[in-house]
């Protein structure tokens, strides 16, 4: 029984931990509550950092989860810019790395997230390379794109996924010149696929960017520790002033890790190993967020799902388990992005190998369309280009597992909801 007496801690102050704060008041626990962040900005959102916030549309307060006094009222004890360096099972305690302070937990819940993957090439201690995750990151590469904006300076992106993208979208918004490098034959590739990835090549490269795929960033070029260019290796130089790392993420891991979770294999995402109520190999540890790899009935295989979604509902439903109710997480994976004039959300889960059809609804010309991903007539993913108030009928296809007329499916004139059985 869930009483005054019990201590839950929160390792993680970003969405996850924060959203999962307020639903352990919400849902009436009334022992200690401690979420530590280790950064020294209040819990914010991520996505504005690459889109509103960082284009100068949002205001910084805007990205904040809850506004500084909420956590006092409802006697959330924060600490900033602390970090948790061990934690022991057995006597069930964490350890604060500034100071040595331990603090007992009946139930600890780490929300740890993801970090950027770093480029393994020379050059990257150059000032002029930077990487995107955080709120100072944002900060930063605010006014760098200004500077290049106005001075007609040049970013090479390393990595043409949704950060990159947004990135570059934003970047020539400013009127900086940009030059994306990707490996693959598309950006996108691995999410997309080719033909979709196309319709977003088309896009950046209609507002100036340029791409040079099929090649990889292999040194960063600089004097007096500023960055001149960026070479890949075809041999071309590519002039830059700035470069940005968007690789990719990785989950932070280290701290489950070190104290003998299970985690997942890092070849399929890594991650910490739950069940489907976000519980660890430790039955008083759970795990939320970009860091949980958990088992997905409806895909039939684990996810590990690093999207804004995943935040809002993972912390939340990690709180009720660590409250003793039943739970299962099985929520449709979803994200959305802004680039330029289009605007686009992505529900379900269909990476390459897993779908045998595309069904394009609507004008792909035009980027207004619904796109979905099929295996055997089933929706496994459903992206709306433009297209809006339609998710919860593409969640709802998923869900059904149902197999749907395809020529129905592609015909705009066919109500999504009438192919729902």
């Amino acid at each position: 029984m869930v009483d005054a007496d019990q201590t839950f801690v929160i390792v993680g102050g970003g969405l996850a931990g924060a959203k999962a704060a307020e639903t352990l008041r919400a849902e009436g626990f009334t022992g200690r509550v401690i979420l530590i962040c280790d950064e020294r900005d209040h819990p914010y959102e991520r996505p504005a950092l690459s889109k509103g916030y960082l284009l100068g549309k949002e205001e910084r307060d805007t990205v904040f989860v809850h506004e500084p006094g909420w956590y006092a009222r409802n006697d959330i004890e924060l600490h900033l810019g602390q970090t948790v360096d061990a934690i022991d099972r057995t006597a069930r305690t964490v350890r604060f790395g500034e100071d040595g302070t331990v603090v007992r937990y009946d139930k600890l819940l780490l929300a740890t997230g993801a970090e950027p993957r770093r480029l393994d090439v020379p050059g990257t201690d150059l000032a002029g390379v930077h990487h995107l995750r955080r709120l100072a990151h944002a900060e930063r590469l605010k006014g760098v794109l200004a500077s290049l904006g106005r001075d007609n300076g040049h970013l090479v992106i390393a990595g043409a996924g949704w950060i990159g993208l947004e990135i570059a979208a934003a970047a020539r918004q400013y009127g900086a010149e940009v030059t994306v490098v990707e490996p693959e034959p598309t950006p996108l590739h691995g999410v997309l696929g080719p033909e979709l990835g196309m319709i977003f090549a088309e896009l950046h490269r209609e507002h100036g960017v340029r791409f040079r795929f099929g090649v990889r960033l292999t040194e960063i070029i600089g004097q007096d520790g500023m960055v001149l260019a960026a070479r890949t290796d075809d041999g071309e130089e590519h002039p830059a002033h700035d470069v940005l790392a968007a690789i990719g993420a990785a989950p932070r891991v280290s701290l489950a890790e070190a104290a003998g979770l299970e985690l997942a294999d890092r070849s399929g995402g890594g991650g910490v190993l739950v069940d489907e109520s976000l519980r660890s190999s430790d039955p008083d540890i759970y795990v939320a967020g970009d860091a949980a790899a958990f088992p997905h009935a409806l895909f039939g295989t684990r996810l590990r799902v690093e999207h804004w979604a995943n935040a809002l509902n993972g912390g939340p439903a990690a709180a009720r388990a660590m409250l003793g109710r039943e739970v299962v997480y099985d929520r449709v994976p979803y994200f959305f992005s802004d680039q330029y004039d289009l605007g686009m959300e992505y529900s379900g889960w269909a990476p390459p190998g897993s779908y045998d059809q595309v069904v394009i609804r609507g004008d792909a010309g035009k980027r207004e369309f619904i796109a979905f991903w099929l295996s055997e007539g089933r929706v496994l993913a459903g992206m709306n280009v433009n297209v809006w108030d339609v998710t919860e009928h593409v969640q709802k296809l998923i869900r059904s597992r149902a197999e749907v007329d395809t020529e129905a499916l592609a015909d705009p004139h066919v109500p999504l909801e009438t192919l729902v059985p």
